[in-house]
């Protein structure tokens, strides 16, 4: 029979060689938050000349925009990010509507009102059973439109205002412009902006749902099978957060890599396969102190992993070989999510086996040598006297 927990020393040795270089990383700011915690406009583009992501750097820094990053995403495509900026012009106010009315009509849904408006204009439809609309059918309403672009606008209750684009006189308009001048066409694929209070309210709820994870799983292991199990487990767990928050910030110092939203979802995840497959473990530990009464505590967490052992890789492989997948041939949006989830995984099934357990095997052991030097110091001291 192998022996596993007689080999601990060496599991908690390969625990600190993943563990310690994350670490590392992590306080020498290696984790790369996105703008959903930061804040930021962030878009995606491919242009006709194909930029590299040092040209684009520079250029952007020309521009005035020395604080950008730029990652090349393959394909020609390039993700630019850089501090807020405006993509929605500013509203226009329109000139009030005359009170006199040369004619009415009564607001129902098949009611339209047909004017000379400017598109530029925003257009806004309220409707009531019970009011009615007043058209001023004058030609001096539509005559301080644009000359060129008078168009036949139908308006009915039931109506939304159609939202402004990205258009002409934004800092983000001109920016583009700048670039496809010097780069040719672009072909933009996404664009967002993200204030910064948006970011710092995602950091606070992300911190507090982990934190409250973790409390409500300690409470229940504790509950279930003790204070030195639950304790056990969540050193077990800690391991698997830091794991992946060190691999992350060693991608981020390295190759810029960003974590986004998505991967608070993926912590979240990774905390609960960790605990379920330690639970399973434990829950095999406690029935055989049962059926192998009179062994020694390290004998039968030994039997109770060997037992468990073969059940939890292959459940877990079957998710690494689908999680695999999703980050060799899935879409770039999801790739952060799912590396995340494929380290968690691997790093959950390892520490439920070579961590948690012997955890609790190492402590068995110390609580029994110190309760032995207290016994002998007991006897000690009868003697003297």
């Amino acid at each position: 029979m192998y022996d596993v927990v007689g080999k601990r020393n060496l599991w908690f040795a390969i625990s600190a060689v993943l563990t310690i270089p994350g670490l590392i990383f992590i306080f020498l700011g290696g984790l790369r938050p996105s703008i959903d915690f930061t804040g930021g406009t962030e878009w995606e583009v491919r242009y006709a000349d194909q930029p590299s992501a040092a040209e684009m750097t520079a250029t952007l820094a020309e521009l005035g925009y020395p604080d950008a990053l730029v990652t090349d995403l393959g394909d020609g495509f390039l993700r630019i990010r850089t501090e807020p900026i405006d993509l929605v012009p500013a509203e226009t106010a329109a000139p009030a509507p005359s009170a006199s009315a040369s004619g009415s009509a009564a607001a129902s849904p098949s009611a339209a009102a047909s004017g000379s408006l400017d598109p530029s204009a925003s257009v806004e439809a309220r409707p009531s059973a019970s009011a009615s609309a007043s058209v001023e059918p004058s030609a001096s309403a539509s005559a301080s439109a644009l000359p060129s672009a008078s168009a036949s606008v139908s308006v009915s209750p039931s109506a939304e205002p159609t939202p402004p684009p990205l258009a002409e006189g934004t800092e983000f308009a001109e920016l583009e412009d700048e670039l496809e001048r010097r780069f040719g066409a672009g072909d933009p694929r996404s664009v967002r902006t993200v204030g910064p209070i948006i970011g710092a309210e995602l950091i606070r709820t992300s911190a507090i749902l982990i934190g409250v994870g973790e409390l409500f799983i300690l409470a229940y292991l504790w509950m279930r099978f003790g204070f030195r199990f639950g304790t056990a487990a969540i050193v077990a767990l800690l391991h698997d957060v830091i794991l992946v928050v060190g691999t992350f910030a060693i991608l981020g110092y390295v190759f810029n890599v960003e974590f986004d939203a998505l991967f608070v979802t993926a912590l979240l995840t990774i905390i609960g396969f960790s605990v379920h497959d330690t639970i399973v473990v434990f829950d095999r530990i406690r029935e055989n102190r049962v059926r192998h009464a009179g062994e020694s505590f390290g004998a039968i967490v030994n039997h109770s992993i060997l037992q468990t052992a073969g059940r939890s890789i292959i459940t877990s492989l079957t998710v690494v070989v689908t999680l695999g997948a999703l980050v060799l041939l899935g879409p770039p949006t999801v790739r952060t999510f799912t590396l995340a989830l494929l380290l968690g995984v691997v790093s959950g099934t390892y520490s439920s086996i070579f961590n948690a357990s012997q955890i609790l095997v190492a402590w068995e052991d110390w609580d029994a040598r110190r309760k032995a030097r207290q016994g002998r110091a007991g006897t000690a001291r009868s003697g003297a006297r």
